[in-house]
């Protein structure tokens, strides 16, 4: 279990942010953080302000990474590079959603360390982290700035035979879908740009393998554009099948068997390939060894 409940007795009143900072060696931000999301009880009631004096038995909610072993492809004094695995989260949203990439970030570079961007659970491929507050700050506003080069490779429906440049709008579907996180194509969303490059098809299976170049950076960009131009990506369990469906996933009540059914895979067969940026004057291109040729062909079924 990532999170865990703290216990201890505080004999002197402190201020609460203060005894966090002390007790676990962080910043005042942080510290107000942690009462903000509600990880503080005190005498077993729930610490809702900062500035409240505490003393007695104080409880906290904290992250422990508890590794796997998954160690980082790539390097350096400040960052690192991991190829996530699909089905795993970036990093916990509540207690119960246990292992996530977090875990291991924070065992081995500490609590300092983040994520400088985010990948979604179903989508395996690298992911850039700091290993540091100041590393994560420059790597973040590198993303930002569209200062970072990426590219996925995905296995989509159907053949595609030129390459495309997808320049369509997204927004989030809040007005006639019931899942939050979709997204859709709609004139009123935020500029969105997708250059999609056939690199194979596999004719047994009417697949296409490509490559996707995203030029900006909104959610789900990749999976919506593909669905746009009616080449879905294959195991795509929101995009490409029935809204009902689609929550049964997310709520997890889908046994993995009908999800073969529907969506022709286990998982989404999207990978982030590769990353290039420069980073103090020194330029990287890191680019991950999944070969997706193979291994997509074996993963679509049907």
């Amino acid at each position: 279990m990532a999170y865990t409940l703290k216990k201890f007795v505080l004999e002197k009143p402190t201020l609460a942010f203060r005894f966090l900072m002390d007790t676990f060696e962080i910043r005042m931000g942080e510290a107000q953080k942690m009462i903000d999301k509600r990880r503080v009880f005190v005498e077993g009631e729930q610490l809702l302000k900062k500035s409240t004096v505490i003393v007695g038995n104080i409880s906290v909610v904290v992250f422990e990474g508890e590794s796997r072993g998954l160690a980082p492809v790539f390097e350096t004094e400040d960052f690192a590079v991991f190829e996530k695995p699909s089905g795993v989260m970036m990093h916990p949203r509540k207690r119960s959603d246990g292992y996530t990439l977090n875990d291991e970030i924070k065992s081995l570079y500490g609590n300092d360390a983040n994520a400088a961007h985010r990948i979604d659970k179903s989508t395996s491929g690298l992911v850039l982290v700091g290993k540091h507050k100041q590393a994560e700050i420059e790597l973040k506003r590198l993303f930002a700035t569209r200062q970072v080069q990426k590219s996925y490779l995905a296995l989509v429906h159907g053949k595609m035979d030129d390459v495309l440049m997808i320049d369509e709008k997204l927004k989030r579907d809040v007005e006639t879908s019931q899942i939050r996180l979709k997204v859709h194509v709609d004139e009123r969303g935020k500029f969105s740009q997708t250059k999609i490059t056939p690199l194979h098809y596999f004719k047994d299976k009417n697949a296409t393998l490509v490559e996707a170049i995203p030029y900006t950076g909104r959610q789900h960009q990749i999976r919506v554009h593909l669905f746009h131009v009616k080449h879905h990506i294959v195991g795509d369990p929101i995009y490409g099948v029935e809204e009902e469906d689609a929550e049964r996933f997310l709520d997890g009540t889908m046994c993995l068997d009908e999800q073969i059914t529907l969506t022709h895979s286990s998982r989404l067969l999207l990978h982030a390939q590769t990353l290039a940026f420069e980073y103090k004057g020194i330029f990287y291109k890191i680019a991950s060894q999944f070969d997706a040729k193979i291994e997509f062909y074996t993963l679509m079924k049907g």
